[in-house]
């Protein structure tokens, strides 16, 4: 028997895309169908091709097609769909979904929540954010990290993932690298490639990755913010119920403005301040270990209390940092005695003891 295009098209119409709920066949996703013998081979045209539903849709075809008499083999190539918006087949496709669940009711296998925000890029959030993570992990508290900065990810580069995370009875399975569970946008799209979404896009994407995310019981989520005060941060603010926040600066006038924005909008949103981390505070040479200050104002600000919130910790800049960020290690994993790592950890050990203070208030 001699299989048609015409009957693999049949076979593949039964086959749907789990987010927009329509055939891949009408929807324009299979391209290039060739028939060698038993052997099929097409390509899948995807919104993006790292979509997160992607092994779904493939093994659901290639079960469709070798239930064809006489099919030996299938092979499916990814490619990318033309004149479709990105986000479409990755994020949920209602709008109110995001707010049809309580806040109460999202993450319940999730003890504490904190996240980790700034005002502005650049002051290394990210960084201080993963190794805070990778610190608590240490101490024996299970924990996820979640990068919400979906538009410059950068957790997968800072933990060495490489990888797309499974999805597994319809929830996206987090990787899980140093003892704690990721998730982040980077870990779907190729890192050469640009997100141009628009703000409920955006929105969307954090709302998948708070509730179609199988994050399991954890004792921490520590969220990854992106720089700023827009619709993510409030969007967060809105779906979940966070325990508190950590805001990283750098010791500058600017920097310090920024901060005074972001803990305003903490603020407005009922979220309660743990404290300021001063990242970048001063430079210590290695030769004879004469500590400079980059920056003219240093922590004097913070140091006075002008924001009311305790200064949690002043971190000098360190060349170490950057570049185990760079391969994909957090330093207080890689060198746990070094002065940088000595600091981050004491860092996340007051952060757990002002997370348990302020549990113990409501």
């Amino acid at each position: 028997m001699v299989l048609t295009e015409q009957e693999i098209l049949n076979a593949l119409s039964e086959v749907q895309d789990p987010e927009l709920k329509k055939d891949i066949v009408s929807l324009g996703m299979v391209k290039d169908i060739k028939i060698t013998g038993g052997k099929i081979s097409f390509s899948l045209a995807l919104t993006t091709p790292k979509c997160p539903m992607r092994q779904r849709m493939s093994d659901d075809s290639k079960a469709a097609l070798m239930a064809l008499s006489g099919v030996q083999s299938v092979e499916i190539k990814f490619t990318q769909l033309e004149g479709v918006e990105p986000a479409q087949a990755c994020v949920p496709d209602s709008k109110q979904k995001m707010f049809d669940m309580k806040s109460e009711d999202r993450l319940l296998g999730v003890k504490y929540i904190v996240s980790v925000a700034s005002g502005k890029g650049g002051v290394g959030k990210s960084t201080i954010a993963v190794n805070i993570a990778a610190a608590l992990a240490s101490d024996n508290h299970a924990v996820g990290l979640l990068d919400a900065d979906i538009y410059g990810p950068s957790i997968p580069t800072l933990l060495g993932i490489n990888e797309m995370p499974p999805i597994m009875d319809g929830k996206i399975t987090p990787i899980e690298k140093y003892g704690m569970k990721a998730i982040s946008m980077g870990m779907f799209i190729p890192a050469n490639e640009a997100l141009i979404w628009r703000g409920p896009m955006v929105m969307k994407a954090i709302q998948q990755f708070l509730d179609d995310v199988e994050w399991g019981e954890l004792e921490y989520l520590i969220i990854d913010f992106p720089p700023g005060t827009g619709d993510a941060q409030l969007s967060i603010a809105q779906l979940i119920n966070t325990t508190g926040a950590i805001v990283v600066t750098t010791p500058q006038d600017l920097a310090f403005l920024d901060v005074t924005r972001a803990v305003a909008m903490f603020e407005k949103i009922n979220v309660p301040v743990i404290g300021i981390v001063e990242n970048m505070s001063y430079f210590k040479c290695p030769h004879c270990g004469q500590e400079t200050e980059i920056f003219q104002k240093g922590s004097n600000y913070l140091k006075a209390g002008q924001l009311g919130y305790p200064l949690l910790a002043s971190l000098p800049m360190e060349p170490k940092l950057a570049i185990s960020g760079d391969e994909g290690k957090p330093i207080v994993l890689s060198e746990p005695f070094s002065e940088i790592s000595v600091r981050l950890i004491n860092l996340a050990r007051k952060i757990h003891g002002e997370v348990i203070k302020l549990k113990r208030n409501l």
